[in-house]
């Protein structure tokens, strides 16, 4: 794969769109390129006494439709094309959400668990001292993402505090309660894809009970294992770094929940409530109805995307199906709720978090899902109505609905047309 072959996918999504609306040529000019992206080397003191260094980023890709957002991944295969790939992802699933937000995002090339906690908490803080200037809560609003947690943003939150000499929690989403975070926040990626299924499973011909693989048994996957499992589903297959589980009947959730809470694969489970050992690679092919990717990018593609034979994907991760893994899936029938819809729970609630910061008022629990739920619902719905009338993958519907959002902004600033009229 080449460097800037990421990038590369993601504007084919963006092509696609275009060719569906009518747009002057300045809004893809605007949007094919990141606005600023700001590299530097994150120098930090080890416990052993020594000096490390971190290549670490920050991309605000556009900011047209408001201050940019998105979070800040710890992975020891960081890039700039990721970040710069997964900020443009993030404008796009902003406005399909018709959240008031351009898109960001931010890395640092490191593998966290090699770290110590007070080194991991000094690495935190040198990444804010490093882009203080460049975030803000008008400005840019990190998150967390890979590797990254409640902690360790609000280590972030209080260093920028202190840079600028007072409580800022705007500045930062994803923080602990106690600090200014906002419930529902642990599950609302999760949650926003459950909603979205929820509300369109009747379009969509799904039946009552419904077979489910799970790609990735992270926070969103374990998150959706449950809240699917709740309503019926069978959780027959999940994977994580070191393999897969597979049970034709379901899976003892309960078991692997506490497999990984104890830091153990979920393999560790197998031979125990009749988990059977799978090959990770194989679990995209599991026999199921509902395929979930909630892993990485890029883990649907060309040569596995014929072994899916769930009739619906459901991405929960940033970018998991290729290009032209979407066009064999489309071509077998498959259809894929994508990644700019279904797993935009996290930025809607880090929004809902961003305002009670700035009004000082918080939410109930209840609160937040009727209002997570009201948003997928709605915009799960207009795309699916574009999809229909466009005769267009879901995919490229979703595309559609937030390019004619972006489009808007853009065009209102005025474009070539009318400057030479």
């Amino acid at each position: 794969m080449s460097e800037d072959s990421l990038l590369d996918n993601a504007l084919v999504r963006l092509d696609e769109a275009a060719a569906h609306l009518n747009i002057d040529a300045d809004v893809i000019e605007k949007l094919k390129f990141p606005r600023e992206t700001t590299k530097v080397r994150l120098m930090i003191r080890m416990d052993d006494g020594s000096r490390k260094s971190f290549l670490a980023w920050r991309c605000r890709y556009d900011d047209t439709r408001g201050p940019t957002k998105g979070g800040i991944r710890y992975h020891p295969d960081a890039t700039i094309d990721e970040v710069e790939t997964l900020a443009f992802w993030m404008t796009f699933k902003c406005a399909v959400m018709n959240l008031p937000y351009g898109g960001g995002k931010g890395a640092v090339q490191v593998d966290p668990r090699k770290l110590s906690k007070a080194e991991l908490e000094r690495l935190s803080r040198s990444y804010i001292q490093a882009f203080a200037r460049i975030i803000g809560p008008d400005r840019d609003i990190p998150a967390p993402d890979v590797y990254t947690n409640s902690m360790i943003m609000g280590w972030m939150a209080d260093e920028y505090a202190q840079i600028v000499g007072q409580a800022e929690p705007a500045v930062i989403t994803g923080k602990p309660i106690a600090l200014g975070g906002s419930l529902g926040r642990g599950d609302a990626t999760a949650r926003g894809g459950y909603y979205l299924v929820r509300h369109l499973a009747k379009d969509l011909g799904l039946a009552a009970s419904m077979r489910v693989a799970v790609q990735g048994f992270g926070n969103a996957g374990q998150h959706i294992a449950r809240l699917l499992a709740s309503d019926g589903h069978k959780i027959v297959a999940v994977s994580d770094s070191e393999g897969a589980v597979y049970a034709p009947g379901g899976l003892n959730l309960d078991a692997l929940f506490t497999a990984k809470d104890e830091g153990h694969s979920v393999v560790s489970t197998v031979g125990q409530h009749g988990h059977e050992a799978l090959s990770a690679n194989d679990l995209v092919g599991v026999d199921c109805e509902l395929l979930v990717p909630a892993a990485l990018e890029n883990m649907i593609h060309e040569g596995n995307a014929a072994s899916v034979k769930a009739k619906l994907v459901l991405e929960l991760a940033n970018g998991p199906v290729t290009p032209e893994a979407d066009e064999i899936l489309a071509q077998n029938g498959v259809i894929v709720l994508p990644d700019i819809l279904a797993n935009a729970g996290g930025v809607t609630v880090s929004y809902f978090e961003w305002v009670q910061n700035r009004q000082g008022y918080y939410w109930t629990v209840e609160e937040i899902h009727v209002r997570l739920r009201t948003i997928m619902e709605r915009e799960g719905q207009s795309i699916w109505d574009i999809s229909r009338s466009k005769d267009v993958t879901m995919r490229t519907a979703a595309y559609v609905h937030a390019l004619s959002r972006l489009a808007e902004a853009i065009e209102a600033h005025g474009t070539q047309n009318f400057f030479i009229s």
